[in-house]
């Protein structure tokens, strides 16, 4: 249907206007004369007017209308904001001893000065970088989430270009006294990593994954929370005191060579060895492999097979055509053993 306002020149409209002002002139000028006053023009300033009138209002209906669809949207956009609990995340584990090592011995020079913190600190199996959170909800979500972790592997690779990605660690800082975490020193190796945190970032939310945070990804190695021992604030521990790690401000951890990122679980319960429940990993970079880590690649590959067809199967379950083949095979079957016995007591009265 045509909208109202596509059949009307305003610059017409305001030539009639002009045109009955100066006829209401004339027509002052000239009482003696009705025959010549121009009543055309009053009755096409009329329906001009009428056309504005019915324009304007149906601009108003329209801007009401996107002011409550605009409203709307904000209101699901809240939502959906609020109802955002991130339960997984991508880790890159840090696994090198003279790493770990270190920071457990910052931990245990915290813990002399306040033996409460004991409970505050991550243990050293757990140790790794956030590279993006997402919430995952249901078996379809995690399945999801494994096939945007394989889909971001050449990403990666085209970013690194067959380059090592190599993470020095060097200093210690906190999250508004609450977070104790090792800095990453200064390098190109940042730029990269960011990279890899915003390739990541767009691959899970273009498969319909809510993931990534409106802050800014900043990479840090947490070893401390205050917020996972909430009595410690009723103890009167409300921060963590920058004296307690002042002598390794500027202390020099050691390097990471990322070569592995996992899909790691925030909420199941983690694996012997402390570090998180995973569901999947890919490996990237070059690192001299071991019998372990063919051995964890090629479990990993056979449970993400498995994963698929499982998927396959559930689909071809779900599908109409599938399901009245089922009910038609089992009615029949069921018809068949019906007439069967039937004919066996048949058969056995005629015998008798």
């Amino acid at each position: 249907m045509e909208r109202p306002e596509a059949g009307i020149n305003f610059n017409e409209c305001e030539n009639m206007l002009r045109k009955k002002a100066f006829s209401q002139e004339f027509e002052a000028n000239t009482m003696d004369s009705p025959v010549d006053m121009p009543f055309a023009t009053i009755d096409i300033k009329d329906d001009c007017e009428s056309k504005i009138t019915d324009v304007l209002q149906m601009n108003l209906e329209r801007s009401e209308e996107n002011k409550w669809i605009s409203k709307d949207q904000i209101k699901k956009r809240k939502k959906k904001h609020k109802d955002y609990q991130p339960n997984y995340f991508l880790s890159i584990p840090i696994t090198n001893k003279e790493i770990t090592e270190g920071i457990k011995i910052v931990q245990n020079a915290i813990i002399e000065q306040d033996k409460r913190l004991a409970r505050a600190m991550s243990s050293d199996g757990s140790f790794h970088i956030t590279l993006l959170v997402m919430q995952l909800l249901n078996e379809d979500e995690v399945n999801t989430g494994i096939d945007a972790l394989l889909a971001l592997k050449p990403f990666i690779e085209e970013i690194l270009q067959g380059k090592r990605l190599n993470l020095p660690f060097q200093g210690i800082d906190t999250f508004g006294n609450q977070v104790g975490f090792v800095k990453l020193a200064e390098g190109d190796h940042i730029n990269t990593l960011l990279e890899i945190a915003e390739v990541a970032k767009r691959t899970f939310q273009e498969k319909g994954l809510l993931a990534g945070e409106s802050r800014r990804f900043q990479p840090h190695l947490t070893f401390m929370k205050l917020h996972k021992v909430p009595w410690l604030r009723k103890m009167g521990v409300k921060k963590i005191n920058p004296q307690f790690y002042e002598k390794f401000i500027s202390h020099r951890f050691g390097e990471e060579t990322v070569y592995r990122i996992d899909l790691c679980s925030m909420l199941k319960k983690k694996q012997s060895n402390g570090y998180y429940h995973c569901e999947s990993s890919i490996v990237i970079g070059k690192r001299p492999v071991g019998i372990q880590d063919l051995i964890n690649e090629a479990l990993h590959r056979e449970r993400m097979g498995l994963k698929s067809k499982v998927k396959q199967i559930k689909e071809l379950l779900l599908k109409p055509e599938t399901q009245a083949k089922i009910r038609k095979e089992l009615f029949e079957g069921r018809s068949i053993n019906n007439n069967n016995q039937e004919n066996d007591v048949d058969f056995s009265t005629t015998l008798t």
